[in-house]
């Protein structure tokens, strides 16, 4: 046999033969200590002694290093140096028998690693997570426990079996799990040996816990269709999410990714961007609003037509013509998008619309209209054209705008109202005939008498000159009316006050009449002379 393997398989040997030693009451040899625990690579010291007082053999059979450090006539101590792993070593002697005694040694020592397994990066809350922790080394293993803890608080305590010991622990995740820490704990009791309590404690993992609805995110607002150039906006939210900042949100039209500006609230995610089409684009998209939360993923869908529509083309031969011209009015669409131009039949549809007219006075100032239709995803849009016409003709002053005639009373308010027409707008003055002076146009004044007479209105403008005729008659106050009132007025009361005074100077006779006659009455009774009693 090799020496290696004899040197592996002598610890083995020496326990065997420990176990066939006779026990403490027959034994020729002793031991001192008998049991030794010490920690991994230490030393100690064990002291071998025979019976008798001088014994022919004295030694110790180990595979340790060891050194005689002290001896007497029955006894040897040995020390026992670097000390691995626990080991039995055997005192022997000869008293004119052979005898032996062993000893044990049982080393200690933390363990080498403490590992507790990678955490997924996200946990969803509700569902089972296991905790697995991996332990090399540590002995004696009997004395060695594995905790599992959540903060400080200790979710499992198992022993440490086999090398390396693996120890797991399951643990339904919920939302107070977000952020903690876990960590792997490993107890060396040596207490009852009194040496101590030894613990070794892994790094600590963090755990992200997260809840994400199976309701589809919420496409507010989308617009159906989009135009080439224009601007728009659209807005995706998520309820019911945690934690909702941890929340990731993407907002893509096609193959483009949208700058979208995210916000939180509790337990909800709100992200909007601005959409503004590409001629690239154009035709159907589909816009994409995801929301990504942990390892998970939720989004919804919404169609989106991207469409070129120009306003069609309005155009006048001229847009300032003089009064008699021929004028033609064109519309066109672009990409043979169909037109209807206002004064031209509506049917058959066609891109391209015409009109032709004499301009006229009544034209000046006339809006025409082009208007273009687009179906575009189920929907109809329209687009407008307008221009407007301006006609040069003269001035004008007709009867219904300046009246020839008219009568005012002497002292009343009144305004002379006139005004004329044309293209450009004329300049309009009304002067007396003979004199030239001016009447005022416009401007509320008393009338005066002087202010009767013909006037001359004239309405000038580039395009030529006008001019009508104004007669304006003034009625004079009547003064003779005012005294013929007076006098009637005075006459009545004349007369009512005659009334009165004869009516109180009859009244007032009477009583007087009536008072003297009751006098006289009163006098005759007292004149008559009484008759005597008979």
């Amino acid at each position: 046999m090799a020496p290696d393997r004899v040197r592996r398989a002598l610890p083995a040997l020496l326990a065997l033969l420990a176990t066939l030693l006779p026990g403490p009451g027959g034994a020729q040899t002793s031991v001192f200590p008998s049991e030794v625990t010490l920690p991994r690579g230490g030393s100690t010291r064990v002291n071998c002694s025979a019976a008798c007082a001088q014994p022919s053999r004295l030694g110790l059979e180990t595979q340790l290093s060891k050194e005689e450090v002290a001896r007497g006539d029955n006894w040897k101590e040995f020390e026992l140096s670097d000390v691995q792993e626990d080991s039995t070593v055997i005192c022997f002697s000869d008293c004119q028998s052979q005898s032996m005694a062993s000893a044990r040694l049982t080393v200690y020592a933390p363990p080498d690693s403490v590992e507790l397994a990678p955490l997924p990066p996200w946990q969803p809350v509700g569902e089972d997570l296991t905790l697995r922790c991996r332990v090399v080394g540590g002995q004696p293993r009997a004395r060695l426990s594995v905790l599992l803890l959540r903060g400080e608080e200790e979710l499992s305590r198992q022993p440490a079996l086999g090398e390396p010991a693996e120890v797991t622990a399951t643990v339904r995740a919920d939302r107070s799990d977000h952020g903690a820490n876990f960590s792997c704990v490993t107890e060396l009791d040596l207490q009852p040996l009194g040496l101590g309590l030894f613990k070794n404690v892994s790094a600590p993992r963090q755990l992200r816990t997260f809840e994400l609805p199976v309701t589809r995110p919420r496409l507010a607002a989308t617009p159906a269709v989009v135009e080439v150039g224009a601007q728009c906006h659209v807005f995706c939210s998520l309820d019911g999410l945690f934690p909702a900042p941890e929340a990731r949100v993407q907002l893509e039209l096609g193959d483009r990714k949208l700058d979208a500006t995210v916000t939180h609230a509790k337990d909800t995610v709100r992200a909007m961007a601005s959409v503004r089409g590409t001629a690239e684009e154009e035709g159907a998209q589909q816009l994409v609003c995801a929301v990504l939360l942990g390892n998970q993923r939720v989004e919804a869908t919404a169609n989106v037509t991207v469409y070129s529509f120009p306003a069609p083309n309005l155009t006048l031969s001229e847009p300032e013509v003089s009064e008699g011209t021929e004028v033609v009015v064109e519309c066109e669409g672009h990409n043979g998008i169909r037109v209807t131009l206002d004064g031209t039949p509506a049917w058959p549809p066609s891109s391209r619309a015409q009109l032709r007219l004499n301009a006229s006075a009544e034209d000046n100032g006339r809006h025409f209209s082009c208007s273009a239709t687009l179906d575009v995803a189920g929907q109809v849009l329209r687009k407008n054209q307008t221009r407007e016409l301006h006609v040069l003709y003269g001035p004008r002053l007709d009867e219904k705008d300046c009246l020839g005639n008219w009568t005012w009373q002497e002292g009343s308010q009144q305004t002379l109202r006139c005004e004329a027409w044309g293209n450009p707008p004329p300049e309009l003055s009304c002067r007396r005939e003979g004199t030239g002076a001016p009447l005022p146009i416009g401007e509320l004044r008393p009338v005066q008498r002087q202010f009767a007479g013909t006037y001359l209105c004239r309405a000038v403008s580039s395009r030529g000159e006008v001019t009508r005729k104004v007669f304006i008659h003034v009625l004079p106050y009547k003064h003779s009316n005012v005294v013929i009132i007076i006098v009637v007025a005075a006459v009545v009361l004349l007369g009512t006050w005659g009334t009165a005074a004869y009516v109180y100077n009859r009244q007032r006779k009477i009583r007087k009449y009536k008072l003297q006659k009751a006098q006289e009455a009163a006098a005759v009774k007292l004149n008559t002379p009484q008759a005597s009693p008979s």
